[in-house]
C-alpha cells in the first residue's frame, strides 16, 4: 500500500489540472480529493504503527494500539454511528437540495420586497 498511496496523490493532482483546463469542475473536485487521501495515506502507511513516534527513546512513541479506545467503547461508537450517520446524510443531501442554486443579488432583493 506504502507505494501505491502516492501514486494516487501524483495522479490525482494531474488529473484535477487537466480537468480544470477541460472545464470540468466537479471531476478536478473529485481529482484534487485524491490528491488529499494518497498524501494522508502516504504519511500514515510510512509512520504506521506509530503514530507519535519519539525521538528520544522509540520505547515512548504512542502507537495505534495505545491510543485506541476499548473494545467496549469502540462497539458502542460503531453502533451510534450506524444509527445516526444515514440521518446526518439524509439531512445533509436534503439541505443541499433546498439550497440549490445560484444565488443572485437579484433574487435576494426579490425576496425582500416579498417580505
Amino acid at each position: 500500500m506504502i507505494d501505491i498511496a502516492p501514486g494516487f496523490a501524483i495522479v490525482g493532482a494531474a488529473a484535477a489540472n487537466l480537468l480544470l483546463v477541460m472545464r470540468r469542475p466537479g471531476a478536478a473536485f473529485i481529482a484534487s480529493s485524491l490528491v488529499q487521501a494518497g498524501t494522508i495515506s502516504t504519511a500514515g502507511c510510512a509512520l504506521f504503527p506509530f503514530l507519535l513516534p519519539s525521538s528520544a527513546d522509540p520505547n515512548q512513541s504512542l502507537t495505534v494500539w495505545d491510543a485506541s479506545s476499548s473494545a467496549m467503547t469502540l462497539q458502542l461508537m460503531l453502533a451510534v454511528a450506524i444509527v445516526f450517520l444515514p440521518l446526518i446524510l439524509a439531512y445533509t443531501t436534503w439541505v443541499f437540495r433546498v439550497m440549490k442554486g445560484r444565488g443572485t443579488l437579484e433574487a435576494l432583493q426579490a425576496h425582500d420586497r416579498e417580505h
